[in-house]
């Protein structure tokens, strides 16, 4: 039974990665019915701007906590920047054309991330400071450290301030009335064009605090981390119910705990095709996903 629970951890650690960035791909479909296969990539830029950081900060011999601090931040604002860059370049002339080119667009910034990271960096792992001990506590034989406490606590909060902003604020209002209808919106005095950007910054400052996380995790980063975790985080989106926040969430600690078990019951190198057969299965029983029935109203 131990081991069960020790999967129970690991899992949700893994997935709140997965909801923070499955928050991205489910408010700009929500709000443009774009699945931004670029996300995930902002995920990886995140996770290397907050190496890049960290291990500048290191050598000067800042107080990791100081550091780590620092690199959460920068990596944040500056995705955030890119984020919304991207959304005015190359998706922002395309939002009246067919969603095929706009789809085909989002592709093709996801190429030209992953590329631009691997002409900067190289094609080799990149290695984060080991800052994280094994400290912790054990309950009942189960082993849980601080640094698993931490990632998911700040992933936690920040999923709850996303929820509170959407729902309880005068711009989440907005961002849920663009989500039912651009055009009444835009006829109530919304400015459209500004709120979508919005949407595209949200999204990547919590990709970015996934990539960071994740990095000082796992220790280890590479250009093209980005691709299967977007797939992974997509997955979680549509099996919450994309356009559905909460849903987003519970997918995506979903996804955690479903590779977790995968990996510690039957075989890690089975993880994805364990996980993608379960989505499978829940889009042919409920197309919806588990939380959607008008996916589009409830953002």
């Amino acid at each position: 039974m131990s081991t069960f629970f020790q999967l129970v951890i690991e899992g949700l650690t893994i997935g709140s990665f997965y909801s923070l960035v499955a928050l991205g791909y489910t408010m700009v479909y929500g709000i443009i019915r774009l699945i931004n296969f670029a996300h995930g990539d902002l995920f990886m830029v995140g996770a290397f701007i907050g190496w890049t950081v960290l291990t500048t900060l290191a050598a000067t011999h800042v107080p990791w906590g100081l550091g780590l601090l620092a690199a959460l931040v920068i990596a944040m604002l500056l995705t955030a920047v890119l984020g919304v860059a991207i959304e005015k370049v190359a998706y922002e002339p395309l939002l009246r054309s067919s969603r095929l080119s706009i789809l085909i667009t989002a592709l093709g910034v996801s190429l030209a991330l992953e590329n631009g990271v691997l002409l900067i960096y190289g094609p080799g792992f990149n290695t984060y400071p080991h800052l994280l001990t094994q400290a912790g506590f054990s309950i009942g034989g189960v082993e849980i450290n601080d640094a698993q406490i931490g990632m998911m606590l700040l992933s936690f909060l920040l999923m709850l301030g996303l929820y509170i902003f959407v729902h309880h604020t005068f711009v989440g209002t907005a961002m849920r009335a663009l989500a039912v209808d651009q055009d009444a919106a835009r006829l109530m005095g919304i400015d459209v064009e500004n709120v979508i950007r919005l949407t595209f910054l949200l999204g990547a400052l919590l990709a970015a605090a996934a990539g960071v996380m994740e990095g000082v995790y796992y220790t280890q980063i590479n250009f093209f981390m980005g691709f299967l975790l977007g797939l992974r985080a997509f997955t979680a989106a549509v099996l919450g119910g994309i356009g559905n926040i909460p849903g987003a969430m519970a997918g995506g600690l979903l996804i955690g705990l479903l590779e977790a078990f995968g990996a510690g019951y039957i075989s890690s190198r089975w993880t994805d095709v364990f996980v993608f057969a379960v989505l499978i299965i829940v889009l042919a029983v409920k197309p919806t996903g588990l939380f959607g029935e008008r996916v589009v109203e409830r953002m």
